[in-house]
């Protein structure tokens, strides 16, 4: 919502400042997005008096112009307006000066003859659209003297960040409220007085000429409208031009202009039909029918449904009910009868349609929040005066008012202890009272700790005891209210096993050099396309959102990786190439029929780009498999969980990682999840260009083997022993296969063991691999003598090479 300072001073007398008023509004609820000088542009431009106005020697609509710019100084300036002449007092923009459109005033010559500077129309200093010649000032001003000055221009632009359910601040009456509100004293806006016109006697009644009729009372429920006869269109006066330029709203035309204001002044949208381009001359508000087609006053064609409402004349369709207007029924130059419609619409309708059609009008804004319905005939009669007294038009006697759903004002009882218990505070009811006066609420008193609230008629935002609670709290002042602490009894109390899972891996990634992401719960329909799922797939039982935010975020999340290989592209695109992400949350599948989806929760996690960083003292290497694969095992590590075994997965086992290339995670004989390479069909729908290394396990059979328990062990006294064994054996053996043997062993001094070094090659044959372990030997109580080390590990090569069919080098 914008508005000028000058704007919100008609309604509202307040002792502050800009700071005061930004500060207030903002502890109030409405939140300043920024306040902008409306007229900067101006400086450089002075009150200038043409002493002299003579023809150009070598163009024939230019004009050689001698201008008094005060301190006795004459500037020659080359004008082509056609009302240049002797005594005429015009702003006079001075080489430096920059006016709107970032024009830049210099020192040149025209045509051959110097020009010193530039004399302004209202429409090049943006102050209203006239561009017929130089804007004309008062005869009185003195040369020199600053536009802006000359023209009391002092003025900011005020823009405040509403949330949607305070469309009673969408004007600037309602601002006004706010703003007298919180100052001490309060002060009420004063509300702009309407006078009618007396109607035309000889037009006979408003029923002789027009008639509403409303068929779907559900989604209108108030339609009001006036008709003036013998307008004449042309362009508004200058400080109605100059009032909606100061909010960015494009001045057109006086009637539109009007409605335009109004619904700025007062946050009622109004709209003008001309009234002779309505067949049968009424009006018929229904919904549309289905597949019906419609042109909007922008030139857009919508297809539009039959939920959505229309306002129709006797054969057609001619707006849409809330939205926008249509081309077929616009206010035009030659329009002389003005049909002036003032309604309440259903929020939602309103909402639903906006959004389906594509269109967000400044109306629809206003409309699908709520908008006042006591305040229909108030904006309409504002409007209508405006029209008769801008239009030069004539009034016909009485108003239309359908009002099929009349508003009922609703009483909310207050229980006062409870709403200073919720608050902290410690207000008497007289106290409470006295600030919901302040914002027009009626309150009346049904006993010492009992209030009775009644809120206006444009607070369609209040509806329970909790919301008079946060209007007392925000016009009491939040810095009002003393902090204070909540009583916490210590307990030996553990957090729930999966919270605390989900923190301990949190913890263990992050000291592994990760970084945690948090990703919406909704992604796009086709992730599961993009990652090659196949049908029967369960993570293709998706849970689609009823009303989603955009086309990104239709449906819930089945799968982590989608937003993990989406933050890595938006990374990358940024040239943050190297990568370490992980996440842990929840994903969801859709169940059967009307059953709630099932909600497992998973951590996932990604690796690509560099090992490490180029430096000195290593070549910068790309990071593999093998990389993520120790960064899962430095988990389980951290975790103390133990019995974690990667096996090969089969071919194609995986659809969005690359045979050869992936993992099964196994814990305890369970297959908790995956790690791999990700499939370059996968990388490429994603806009991925550099291999991605992906995990995801399921946290449930994780988190059932994390224990909290630890125990302390003395540092060992005697020295270890290592031994290294080499064999040869065939390529499908597994290495992890022959760690795990080493260990079943069960051998008391085999401290632990892991693979070395793994060759194939020259002096291998064909087939075969080299397979090297180290195995570390220590006795707690003594030191080993090679010959006991000996005998332990002559068996245990022996065992690998019966048990893997292998041979020693």
């Amino acid at each position: 919502m914008k508005f000028s300072l000058s704007w919100l001073n008609e309604y509202v007398s307040l002792d502050m400042g800009i700071e005061g008023l930004t500060d207030g509004l903002t502890m109030a609820g409405l939140e300043v997005d920024s306040v902008t000088p409306l007229y900067d542009s101006l400086d450089g431009v002075v009150v200038g008096r043409i002493v002299e106005a003579k023809p150009h020697p070598n163009a024939d609509k230019l004009r050689l112009c001698q201008v008094d710019v005060g301190a006795e100084e004459t500037v020659g300036i080359v004008c082509g307006a056609p009302n240049a002449a002797e005594g005429l007092v015009v702003p006079c923009a001075l080489p430096g000066a920059v006016l709107p459109g970032d024009i830049k005033i210099k020192k040149g010559k025209i045509r051959g003859e110097k020009s010193g500077g530039m004399l302004c129309s209202a429409k090049e200093l943006r102050l209203d659209t006239d561009a017929s010649g130089l804007m004309e000032l008062a005869s009185d001003l003195t040369p020199g003297m600053p536009l802006k000055e000359a023209l009391s221009l002092h003025d900011s632009m005020v823009e405040i960040d509403l949330t949607p359910n305070r469309p009673d601040c969408l004007s600037v009456l309602g601002v006004a409220r706010e703003a007298g509100s919180f100052q001490d004293p309060p002060v009420k806006p004063v509300y702009p007085e309407v006078v009618l016109p007396e109607a035309d006697k000889s037009l006979g009644g408003i029923a002789d000429h027009t008639s509403v009729t409303i068929e779907d009372e559900d989604l209108c429920w108030r339609y009001a409208a006036r008709l003036v006869v013998d307008v004449k269109v042309g362009p508004s006066p200058a400080w109605l031009q100059r009032r909606l330029l100061s909010v960015g709203l494009s001045p057109i035309n006086n009637i539109v202009d009007i409605t335009n204001f109004v619904m700025m002044e007062t946050g009622q949208p109004l709209h003008a039909f001309d009234f002779d381009h309505l067949a049968e001359n009424r009006i018929v508000v229904k919904r549309a029918a289905e597949g019906e087609s419609f042109t909007t006053l922008d030139g857009n064609k919508h297809t539009l449904n039959s939920e959505m409402l229309m306002i129709c004349d006797g054969e057609k369709s001619v707006a849409i009910g809330g939205v926008m207007g249509g081309e077929n029924s616009e206010i035009e130059e030659g329009t002389t009868r003005v049909f002036i419609e003032s309604a309440c619409f259903n929020p939602t309708s309103v909402r639903k349609t906006s959004k389906l059609t594509g269109i967000h009008s400044d109306a629809s804004h206003r409309f699908e929040r709520g908008s006042d319905p006591e305040g229909v005939l108030y904006a309409l009669d504002r409007a209508t005066a405006l029209i008769a007294e801008l239009g030069g038009g004539a009034l016909v006697e009485g108003c239309i008012d359908e009002n099929p759903v009349p508003y009922a004002p609703r009483s909310i009882r207050v229980n006062v202890e409870a709403l200073n218990n919720r608050l902290g505070t410690s207000l008497s009811a007289a106290e409470m009272m006295e600030l919901l006066v302040r914002v027009e609420f009626a309150v009346s008193v049904a006993d010492d700790n009992t209030l009775d609230v009644v809120p206006p008629s444009f607070r369609v935002d209040v509806e329970r005891p909790e919301d008079i609670s946060e209007e007392i709290a925000r016009i009491w002042g939040y810095n009002n209210i003393e902090t204070s602490y909540a009583k916490v009894v210590a307990a030996d109390e553990s957090y729930p096993q999966a919270f605390a899972a989900r923190q301990a891996v949190r913890s263990a990634f992050v000291g592994l050099g990760f970084n945690e992401a948090v990703n919406y719960s909704f992604i796009r329909e086709d992730a599961v396309d993009r990652l090659r799922l196949p049908e029967g797939d369960p993570r293709r039982r998706l849970v689609h959102i009823l009303n989603p935010i955009s086309e990104d975020q239709k449906v819930m999340r089945t799968s982590l990786i989608p937003g993990l290989l989406a933050d890595a592209a938006r990374n990358i695109s940024v040239q943050e190439r190297t990568l370490s992400l992980f996440e842990a949350g929840a994903t969801f599948i859709a169940g059967e029929g009307e059953a709630l989806p099932e909600e497992p929760e998973m951590v996932a996690g990604l690796m690509t780009g560099s090992r490490h960083d180029a430096s000195w003292f290593g070549k910068e290497e790309s990071c593999d498999f093998f990389d993520l694969k120790g960064a899962l095992e430095g988990l389980f590590e951290a975790l103390h969980v133990s019995g974690v075994v990667f096996r090969p997965m089969a071919a194609d086992a995986c659809s969005y990682t690359r045979s050869g290339y992936t993992a099964e995670v196994v814990l305890g004989g369970e297959v908790i999840g995956l790690i791999g390479k990700v499939h370059g069909e996968v990388l490429k729908s994603f806009e991925l260009k550099q291999d991605v290394f992906v995990f995801e396990m399921a946290m449930k059979p994780l988190a059932g083997r994390i224990s909290g328990d630890r125990q302390a062990l003395a540092i060992p006294k005697f020295p270890s022993v290592a031994r290294d064994v080499t064999i040869i054996c065939d390529g499908a053996v597994r290495a992890g296969d022959a760690v795990a043997a080493i260990a079943d062993e069960q051998e008391a001094l085999i401290e632990r063991s892991w693979l070395l070094d793994r060759y194939v090659g020259e002096n291998i044959p064909e087939g075969r691999q080299s397979l090297t372990f180290r195995v570390i030997y220590r006795s707690a109580d003594k030191t080993l003598k090679d010959k006991a080390v000996n005998k332990i590990h002559t068996r245990i090569m022996e065992m690998l090479m019966k048990r893997f069919d292998a041979v020693l080098p």
